[in-house]
């Protein structure tokens, strides 16, 4: 099976420098290989080898009836990370083909969005077909969330009497929500308690919606436990979450404080969306390890190519050198050729009966030509499919990037203090 790539040609960091790197880097090395269990902050390393929550979704999503729809009630780690493995294996478009269940993610208390969602919920159910709903919240209280879920099942029991059967909920052991789901009859499935939200991408709160839509788990774990094994090698050259920490952690104390994954492939969207939650959350703390007070912080930014070239590429090329660039490129699943009409050649020279994959390469290869001509560093993933190996794989680099890249900044990857902040004020507000 063909394996995700990482060339870090043009990172614009020295080998001295990248060997320092490594030298700090060693004791979280080690607590990445050594780990096997969920009972400190490592935990989410072992959900993609955990046959116990695969088991228990396996059980439930054999339980469910055919579904029509599937609506994903959840914000932030909640839903990312399944909406970007979906997207990217099955493609933006995919609720526009004939596949089943369709699925829609509610995410947001905007009254339009959810408005929209209910209509659609409501269309299927004035059918007869079967709509699911899979609320997920780690903590079991996320205002949005169950503000949501609220709305949704209030229009599932306007529709079915047997609606309990229809719920899933994806939250922490012995959280309310969970505690909810026990007296109301409805599936629960546990998150580890130590597995944070944007760390859960392999646990229940991703894999299940994943299985629902029939997406092969097995190799979506299998590209992430193998990950795993590169990514904690001692070996520098092999271990390509490390170099990507260490060459992002070397532009931050140059002054370089964007990162920005520029995703060739417009399937690949919501992965980037995914990782900017991943890198805001982890990182972005106002204290060290050590507890000192000091700002620290990368700020995480999603481009898609080729169409941000035309809105963003002039400040990446023409801007100040505070950015950082991570390629991630893929080759299409489909071959697409342009007619060959010459009437046509005046308006853009050479393209004729051309293959849209050659295009893109060559706008790709421009692109990163003009960003070594400038000195803009970067690094490229080349992902071999966009299939359930590979981004599995690519989730679990990016986790795994993450913990060493807390390391090497001093500060805790794995807490959000300051989340809570806005939470604390809005349940003030409410309770006014």
């Amino acid at each position: 099976m063909d394996k995700l790539a990482f060339d870090t040609r043009c990172s614009l960091v020295s080998q001295a420098q990248m060997e320092a790197g490594w030298r700090k880097l060693q004791k979280q090395v080690q607590a990445v290989r050594d780990h096997r269990n969920l009972k400190d902050e490592h935990a989410s390393l072992v959900m993609p080898d955990d046959a116990t929550t695969v088991e228990a979704v396996n059980r439930i999503a054999k339980t469910i009836g055919p579904v029509h729809l599937l609506i994903v009630v959840g914000i932030g780690g909640s839903n990312l990370g399944t909406w970007a493995a979906q997207e990217a294996i099955l493609g933006k478009f995919y609720n526009t083909t004939d596949a089943t269940p369709k699925i829609l993610y509610c995410d947001t208390v905007d009254a339009d969005s959810v408005s929209s969602i209910q209509d659609n919920m409501e269309a299927h159910l004035k059918k007869g077909n079967n709509v699911l709903l899979s609320v997920v919240s780690k903590s079991g209280s996320t205002t949005e969330t169950i503000a949501n879920f609220e709305v949704l099942l209030q229009t599932l029991q306007q529709y079915r009497k047997d609606y309990k059967k229809w719920v899933v909920a994806t939250t922490d052991h012995g959280s309310h929500l969970w505690n909810l789901a026990m007296d109301e009859g409805y599936h629960a499935l546990a998150i580890p308690k130590l597995v944070g939200g944007r760390y859960s991408a392999f646990s229940a709160c991703g894999i299940f919606p994943l299985a629902m839509l029939g997406l092969d788990i097995a190799k979506l774990r299998k590209g992430a436990t193998d990950m795993r094994r590169q990514c904690s090698s001692t070996n520098l050259r092999q271990n390509i979450a490390a170099q990507s920490a260490i060459i992002q952690y070397t532009h931050y104390t140059k002054g370089i404080n964007v990162s920005n994954l520029f995703v060739f492939s417009n399937d690949l969207e919501m992965v980037g969306k995914w990782y900017r939650q991943l890198m805001g959350e982890s990182i972005g703390k106002d204290h060290k390890r050590s507890g000192k007070k000091k700002l620290t912080g990368i700020t995480p930014t999603v481009a898609v190519g080729s169409t941000d070239l035309h809105s963003m590429v002039q400040l990446y090329l023409g801007g100040p050198h505070d950015k950082f660039t991570t390629f991630v490129t893929v080759p299409t699943k489909n071959s697409i050729k342009l007619p060959h009409w010459k009437q046509y050649d005046p308006l853009v020279k050479d393209i004729q009966g051309k293959n849209m994959g050659t295009l893109m390469g060559a706008i790709l290869k421009g692109v990163k030509t003009a960003y070594a001509n400038q000195q803009r560093p970067f690094c490229e993933i080349k992902l071999p499919a966009k299939d359930e190996y590979s981004i599995g794989a690519l989730l679990q680099f990016k986790m795994i990037e993450m913990m060493y890249l807390g390391a090497l900044l001093n500060v805790n990857p794995f807490d959000q203090e300051n989340v809570e902040a806005y939470k604390k004020e809005t349940r003030r507000i409410l309770r006014k």
